[in-house]
């Protein structure tokens, strides 16, 4: 008898060892070869952070073929994304971003759009857009079909993730993205589909970013060009009255000023 359980045990674990444990392993992530062969892109989406550089990436646009880096240059960049042609929140947005071109250039600023069709649909929704807001759109269109930018800036939503075996394709968020000169990411803003966004907002938070950059101070809630600014906790108040007009301290923390020295 115990020469007949010796023999059992070991076949015993060689049958239910490996098939139980193998399968396993690989029902784990389903996601992964979906994503590449329907999206051709990694199943891992990269960490955007503020103060990294922005990645870069070549695409076809409406105005040719771009380097991303290329195309920023020494400037300012505002990358704003939209889910498609053709579409009634995206066609608002893209009107009212062009009609700002001139004080995005007094700024320094160089504006592009994203939108997740390929560049045959593109020129005509131009001129859709043109005719709508009466306007003319000349900031590049990038043609993202692929949705190769979109993952690689984070632009998919939780839910197109998690029902990308349903879906096959992803679509693409409202984001925008302000990067400065040295290509490093300052800003990032995440829409809904639903929600158009709102391009004082962009203007107020360029001009604080490029003010702070300047001048080494911060911004309060809601602040404007030639409001007060906020002293840093890191300047002392006896410093800050000989660099700015009429130092205000609310509290030791808080210390409220205006640029420039009469």
């Amino acid at each position: 008898m115990a020469s007949v359980i010796h023999r059992a045990a070991p076949r015993a674990f060689r049958f239910t060892a490996l098939p139980t444990f193998r399968p396993a392993i690989s029902l784990q992530r389903p996601a992964a070869p979906l994503f590449r062969r329907h999206l051709s892109t990694p199943a891992e989406q990269p960490r955007l952070r503020l103060g990294s550089i922005a990645p870069n990436f070549q695409a076809k646009t409406t105005h040719g073929d771009l380097d991303f880096h290329a195309f920023i240059d020494k400037s300012w960049a505002i990358l704003f994304s939209h889910p498609a042609d053709f579409t009634p929140v995206c066609t608002t947005e893209l009107g009212a971003f062009a009609k700002l071109k001139a004080q995005f250039e007094q700024r320094g600023v160089k504006m592009i759009g994203l939108s997740a069709n390929d560049l045959s649909q593109h020129s005509q929704w131009v001129d859709d857009i043109n005719e709508v807001a009466k306007t003319s759109v000349e900031f590049p269109i990038i043609a993202d079909a692929d949705r190769n930018v979109a993952f690689l800036y984070d632009m998919i939503s939780q839910d197109d993730l998690d029902n990308i075996a349903e879906k096959g394709i992803a679509f693409t968020i409202r984001a925008v993205f302000i990067i400065d000169p040295a290509k490093k990411i300052r800003l990032t803003m995440l829409y809904p589909a639903s929600t158009g966004r709102n391009t004082t907002e962009v203007l107020r938070v360029i001009d604080s970013l490029q003010t702070a950059d300047k001048e080494g101070i911060a911004t309060p809630i809601n602040w404007e060009v030639g409001q007060d600014i906020i002293v840093p906790t890191s300047v002392s108040t006896e410093a800050a009255r000989q660099k700015f007009d009429n130092v205000r301290e609310v509290k030791p923390y808080l210390r409220f000023a205006k640029l420039g020295k009469s």
